[in-house]
């Protein structure tokens, strides 16, 4: 069993408060789910509204698949014009 975690930090441009950022954090989330196989979290800066980090995770047999899932989740992320990905870090477990 291959299990891979991305930390994802980003910064949104246009969020002028709490609620802007969530709506767009828990869009990011839901596309996400519904399109790859990967568990998504918010798992930082939840009070600060132009910042987040996010914890992708997936699960697999192969090696090759579960980070060719997760390139998938980082290239939704880059069609978010509103967000710019500030750090990507990753950890195999």
């Amino acid at each position: 069993m291959i299990l891979a975690l991305i930390l994802v930090e980003a910064q949104i441009y246009n969020a002028q408060s709490l609620k802007e950022k969530r709506s767009t954090t828990k869009s990011v989330a839901m596309r996400i789910k519904q399109r790859l196989n990967v568990s998504i979290a918010e798992t930082d800066h939840q009070d600060v509204w132009q910042r987040t980090e996010w914890a992708i995770v997936s699960v697999g047999s192969d090696k090759k698949q579960v980070e060719k899932e997760l390139q998938r989740a980082i290239s939704v992320l880059e069609t978010y014009h509103e967000l710019e990905i500030t750090q990507v870090s990753w950890e195999w477990l």
